[in-house]
C-alpha cells in the first residue's frame, strides 16, 4: 500500500506548497509496474474537513532544532498527518525515506511513543546518477542550478573518506563540508551538523550513530541531504550534465 498527499500543514507562510510538484498520473504508473496493491490518494478536504482541530506536537531538541528553527510548525504537521496515516491504515510497517533524516527520527519517536504497533523501517536515501539525492523539488533545477547543487553530495563524499581515513572530531568534519559548499556560489547553505542520529543533539566526537546534515538553497529550490559516515552504502558523485 502507498499513501500519496502533499501535505498542506507541513508547508509554512511563503514556502512552496503551490509550486511543490505533483505528478499522480506518473506516481500511480510507477505503482502500477512494482505490483503496489493499494494506492491511497486522498483529497485536502478528505485528510482536513471542515472543523479539524487537532494537532500533534513533540517537544524539545528532536523537533526544535535544524528543520524545526528554519521551518516553524513544519514538524507539527508532519507529525499529525503521519499519525492520521497510521491510525487510518494501521500498517505493520511504514517507510521512510533517510533523506529526511530529522523526519524519520521524529516519526520513530512518535510510534513509540503512541504504542502505534507500527515498526518504522528507514530506506537509504536514493541518488540519481551524479549522486544528487532524489526529491521532487528536483525537477525545479534549471542545468546550470543542477550542476551547482551536486556541492552538496561532493561535500558529504568528502566528509565520508575524511571519517574512513580516521577524522572524529566533529567540527573539522563540519568545517570540511562547509569548505566543499562555498565551491558552488549559488549555494546558499541553512545549516551543516554533525547530530546524534536518534536526538538530533550536536555532537563533538563522531560516532556510528551520527549523522551530518545539510540544509541549502539553489535559486529558490531547497535541498536537503544526510550521510552516515562509515556506513556500507557509499556515496559515488558523478559529474552532471
Amino acid at each position: 500500500m502507498v499513501s500519496i498527499f502533499v501535505n498542506p500543514t507541513q508547508f509554512g507562510p511563503g514556502e512552496d506548497f503551490d509550486l511543490y510538484p505533483r505528478s499522480l498520473d506518473a506516481d500511480l504508473a510507477v505503482c502500477a509496474e512494482l505490483g503496489v496493491d493499494l494506492a491511497y490518494v486522498p483529497s485536502e478536504a478528505a485528510m482536513y474537513p471542515e472543523g479539524f482541530a487537532t494537532r500533534v506536537n513533540l517537544r524539545g531538541a528532536l523537533v526544535e532544532t535544524l528543520e524545526g528553527a528554519h521551518r516553524p510548525g513544519h514538524f507539527e504537521g508532519v507529525a499529525t498527518v503521519v499519525t492520521k496515516l497510521l491510525v487510518t491504515a494501521r500498517p505493520d510497517r511504514a517507510y521512510f525515506g533517510h533523506k529526511d533524516a530529522q523526519q524519520c527520527a521524529i516519526v520513530r519517536r512518535l510510534a513509540a511513543d503512541l504504542n502505534a504497533g507500527t515498526e518504522i523501517v528507514i530506506c537509504p536515501t536514493v541518488r540519481d546518477a551524479d549522486g544528487l539525492a532524489l526529491s521532487s523539488r528536483n525537477a525545479r533545477l534549471d542545468p546550470a542550478e543542477r550542476r551547482q547543487a551536486l556541492a552538496i553530495p561532493a561535500a558529504l563524499s568528502a566528509a565520508d573518506d575524511a571519517f574512513r581515513l580516521g577524522e572524529r572530531d566533529a567540527e573539522a568534519i563540519r568545517d570540511l563540508v562547509l569548505w566543499r559548499l562555498a565551491e558552488s556560489p549559488g549555494l546558499a547553505v541553512d545549516y551543516v551538523a554533525v547530530v546524534d542520529a536518534l536526538t538530533f543533539l550536536p555532537v563533538t566526537t563522531m560516532h556510528v550513530r551520527c549523522e551530518i546534515v545539510i540544509a541549502a538553497r539553489m535559486g529558490g529550490v531547497r535541498l536537503i541531504d544526510v550521510l552516515t559516515p562509515g556506513a556500507d552504502e557509499r556515496l559515488v558523485v558523478g559529474v552532471g550534465d
